[in-house]
Order: C-alpha cells, then sequence, then structure tokens
C-alpha cells in the first residue's frame, strides 16, 4: 500500500488590529469596572452618534468624488457640445458665389470677398490675442449680425477662436 501523508495548509491568522486600536480597547476594557450605569450608557450612546458621523463622513466623501467626476464629464462635454453647436459647418454655396456658415443651428451666407477677408485675418503672423482682436474688429465693423447670432461679447470670447479654428482648417494660407 502507498502511504498518504497529509500535507500542513497554512491556517490564516486573522490580521491583527493596529496597536494604536488594541491599546485604546485594553484602556476602555480596564475602565468599564469604574464607570457607573449612567456612565457606561453614555458611552454607548457617544459610539452610536461616532458610528453614524463615520458613516454620514463617507457618504459625503463619495458624493464629492461622484460631483466632481460629473463635473469632468460635464466640462468636456459642454466643450464639445459647444464648439459643434455654435459653429457646426462651412461650405460653398450652391451657385459658387458665396459660402453659408452655421452658426447656432442657423445658415449665415458671406460673399468670397468677405471670407477672404476673415481667411486672411485667421492666417496672420501676429500672437493669438492680436489675430482675435483684429478679426472681432472686422466682424463689429463688416458683421455685426454674426456676433450677434454667435452672442460674440469682445475679443476673449472662445467662440471667436472656434471661429478661426474652422476658418483655419477649412481653408488654407494664401501666399
Amino acid at each position: 500500500m502507498a502511504k498518504v501523508t497529509k500535507s500542513k495548509t497554512a491556517v490564516k491568522k486573522p490580521v491583527k488590529k493596529s496597536t494604536e486600536i488594541e491599546s485604546l480597547s485594553k484602556e476602555l476594557k480596564s475602565l468599564i469596572p469604574k464607570i457607573d450605569e449612567e456612565g457606561l450608557a453614555f458611552l454607548v450612546k457617544q459610539a452610536h452618534v461616532h458610528l453614524y458621523n463615520m458613516q454620514v463622513d463617507a457618504l459625503n466623501q463619495t458624493m464629492i468624488k461622484d460631483a466632481q467626476r460629473e463635473s469632468k464629464n460635464a466640462s468636456k462635454t459642454k466643450k464639445t457640445s459647444s464648439e459643434k453647436g455654435i459653429f457646426g459647418d462651412i461650405k460653398i454655396s450652391e451657385t459658387g458665389s458665396g459660402y453659408h456658415l452655421l452658426c447656432n443651428n442657423q445658415w449665415v451666407s458671406f460673399t468670397k470677398n468677405e471670407i477672404s477677408s476673415m481667411v486672411k485675418i485667421a492666417h496672420g503672423e501676429d500672437s493669438d490675442l492680436e489675430v482675435r482682436s483684429r478679426f472681432f474688429n472686422w466682424l463689429l465693423r463688416e458683421r455685426g449680425d454674426l456676433l450677434n447670432t454667435a452672442g460674440i461679447a469682445d475679443k476673449f470670447d472662445d467662440k471667436l477662436k472656434v471661429l478661426i479654428s474652422l476658418l483655419k482648417k477649412n481653408f488654407k494660407k494664401n501666399k
């Protein structure tokens, strides 16, 4: 007959409490016999209050993390949808005599000369702020209707950046 040997399996020991918890527990146990009934009732009540507060804190932390996650997702979604919603597309007219720009779900018509002027400003060699300033002033002077339709208040408006980017993407710089 073959000899069967039993293998020793490692018995998992319970995880030891931290030394701080152990020392506090021992101290509390040593004090219990010295405390009267009213004092013990008070400590039990305080323990329940403390446990409840710990649960509330944990719930609050979870809610804060959820709100931060939602805020991040909302800002990403808002930025993407607003960029696409304000200026969605630009295309040449059916007759080829001008262009149509989709702004807030409305098509705004431009002549070739107007588009040419805007593209020239958009591709300017100046700083971003100078280009936006020049572009805003041109729109204010020549096409205030677009500023109203798009709700562009000033040269610092991010919608102006989106419009300039759309023009740069669709029209190459003439040399």
